[in-house]
């Protein structure tokens, strides 16, 4: 009967991740998908997964080329740094779209179940639904608080959190995660190819008008 418990457990796992992986093919450009392994962890036995990400003839793909299409669409049409949102993602899931954390968080940007449904967000381990409402959180805190590190700690510890201690709550975590989401976003930023400056508009030559008489009297106009 625990031999039959298991099993049961290990085929709803598997389910969960493959609806997942499902969930990315269309929402990222191209037809690059994500591949759950499902396995038991020889030490605890507890089931662990692990994302791939790969194109249909198995080249591997990097999870930051799998999920930025999603990334940038969402933070150009909120007005959110692009290197932000990832920066957040890679701290909160490591680009892992079957993450759960211990207190219920899960996908991409880590969405509790009351705020991804208060933004919209029904599937939080389909990664459009994840990335479009973590971005519109972000871009909610911010406006919020006017403060990009507050707003930081809000999406950490909540935005009472921050309202009660007038700032960063002196929790160890969020203050670790703030610096975390803070240096990751600083490293993107120093990685980033610099944008070509672009030439000043040049203005047409002024030229000078000259007026000259000639011996009948008449004017004459004519540029230099």
């Amino acid at each position: 009967m625990r031999l039959y418990n298991v099993l049961n457990k290990m085929l709803g796992f598997c389910c969960a991740c493959g609806l997942a992986a499902a969930a990315l093919a269309p929402a990222c450009a191209g037809e690059i998908r994500a591949v759950s392994t499902v396995r038991a962890d020889p030490r605890t036995g507890r089931l662990v997964r692990v994302v791939r990400y790969q194109t249909p003839d198995g080249r591997p793909v990097r999870p930051e080329a799998a999920v930025r299409p999603l990334v940038e669409r969402a933070a150009r049409e909120h007005q959110v740094d692009p290197l932000l949102a990832e920066a957040v993602i890679r701290a909160e899931s490591g680009y892992n779209l079957a993450a759960v954390s211990p207190k219920g968080a899960a996908g991409l940007m880590q969405l509790m179940p009351a705020t991804a449904a208060r933004l919209g967000a029904r599937d939080r381990f389909d990664p459009r639904q994840n990335v479009e409402a973590g971005i519109r959180l972000l871009k909610a805190l911010h406006e919020r608080f006017g403060d990009p590190r507050l707003a930081l700690a809000a999406y950490n510890a909540g935005e009472q959190a921050v309202m009660r201690h007038g700032g960063i709550p002196p929790y160890r975590e969020t203050i670790e995660y703030v610096r975390k989401v803070e240096r990751l976003y600083q490293q993107a930023r120093a990685a980033a190819p610099a944008e070509a400056p672009q030439a000043p508009a040049q203005e047409p030559p002024v030229r000078g008008l000259l007026v000259e008489a000639d011996e009948a009297g008449r004017i004459w106009l004519r540029t230099r």
